[in-house]
């Protein structure tokens, strides 16, 4: 008794728009220009240095806000439009 379990599929790749590339790649580079502008301005990271500083102070710290905003834009909203585009171009 033989039975094949696994079959091979092709692959079919999928080719995106320029639209849809763009809209991917925004939460990324969102994410690595927070992460290069908190190591080349380490002095607005006030966690570093909290001497004297309020709680709104220290937790004000715009790179991590960038990186932040960059992370939730691509994990929330990127798949909504996402799906958006290709419907529309498709």
């Amino acid at each position: 008794m033989s039975t094949q379990l696994i079959t091979d599929v092709p692959r079919t790749r999928v080719r995106r728009s320029w639209r849809v590339r763009t809209l991917s790649g925004l939460g990324p580079a969102t994410v690595v220009a927070g992460s290069v502008w908190a190591v080349l301005q380490p002095y607005r990271l006030t966690l570093l240095h909290p001497s004297g500083q309020g709680f709104w102070w220290l937790f004000a710290e715009p790179p991590l806000f960038v990186i932040a905003v960059g992370l939730l834009f691509h994990f929330l909203l990127v798949p909504g439009l996402v799906a958006d585009v290709e419907a529309d171009e498709g």
